[in-house]
């Protein structure tokens, strides 16, 4: 099994994320504004972000260690998401600093009940380019894990899977947001991660409960394991051998589900590069979620 295997040489990190960095503006509000309404709010913070950078610093403080392959601007929230990333103990040497563009930045809606919506502006993000990629990955010393994500060029994210792959590294994609891997980065993955939205997106099957995320994975083709992440509704997992396993939610009180599925996929790559199995490493980042979402409200 794929994700059980160990590799020929020790790599220089446990896991290395490529992908987006963003400074997330989030706003608190009672619910998301409708059309043409100017809704009140109570308070905002800035929170360092994207899901690549969410991802490295949820993987680093789960005891791996990591390293972030990414692009910020050369502007004052760059030096925020680079001192961010640094704090947490996620190596930023071939985090890039651009001078043509911004850093990516999100504005979040958080609502009184925990659930939020965004917009993002992805900025210098959108400017990783596939060459070199490689030979950053090598210039780290490579990784047992890499984990991927959506929000930088799919090209990117070819060459980034081709050569960790090569290297016989786990590749971890997290489709999100939703896009069509396509067979010439499909055919590199080991893991994919969705949640129920883009479950349905890429599987043309209705994801609305754990019976129907079964239903879908049940007829998936792709990725060799499948993880569909289902909030409050648990997770269901199918991994390499075809074996589907449905696991509950952990009952917690939810203070904000904000970088939730980051936290679960972070966690979740930490485990996989300690060897563990699938099973197992989804159970460990299912409880991080659960203690994630249910934290006491920052100052």
């Amino acid at each position: 099994m794929r994700l059980n295997r160990a590799m020929s040489a020790t790599p220089g990190f446990d896991v290395i994320v490529c992908g987006s960095l963003h400074l997330d503006i989030v706003v608190h509000a009672k619910a998301l504004p409708r059309i043409d309404e100017t809704a009140i709010g109570s308070a905002w913070k800035q929170v360092c972000g994207g899901k690549g950078g969410n991802q490295a610093v949820q993987a680093a403080r789960a005891g791996a260690r990591t390293a972030m392959i990414g692009r910020v601007g050369r502007d004052g929230f760059g030096e925020t998401l680079l001192a961010n990333l640094a704090a947490a103990g996620v190596d930023v040497t071939a985090v890039a600093v651009d001078g043509d563009a911004g850093s990516g930045m999100s504005v979040a809606i958080l609502q009184d009940d925990g659930d939020y919506g965004a917009v993002i502006v992805s900025g210098s993000n959108l400017r990783m380019a596939a060459a070199g990629l490689a030979a950053q990955w090598q210039a780290l010393g490579g990784a047992r894990v890499l984990v991927l994500q959506n929000e930088v060029p799919h090209e990117a994210n070819v060459a980034m899977a081709k050569a960790a792959r090569e290297a016989g590294a786990i590749v971890v994609l997290n489709a999100a947001p939703a896009r069509d891997p396509g067979p010439d980065l499909l055919g590199h993955v080991d893991l994919l991660i969705v949640n129920r939205v883009e479950a349905e997106a890429l599987s043309g099957v209705a994801v609305r409960s754990r019976a129907e995320a079964v239903a879908a994975l049940s007829g998936w083709k792709g990725a060799e394991a499948i993880v569909i992440t289902l909030g409050g509704d648990g997770l269901v997992l199918r991994d390499s051998l075809g074996a589907i396993t449905e696991m509950a939610p952990i009952p917690v009180k939810v203070t904000s589900t904000h970088g939730a599925g980051d936290c679960l996929v972070g966690v979740l790559a930490a485990h996989l590069a300690r060897g563990h199995g699938l099973a197992e490493s989804c159970a460990a980042a299912n409880a991080a979620a659960a203690a994630f979402v249910s934290r006491p409200p920052e100052p």
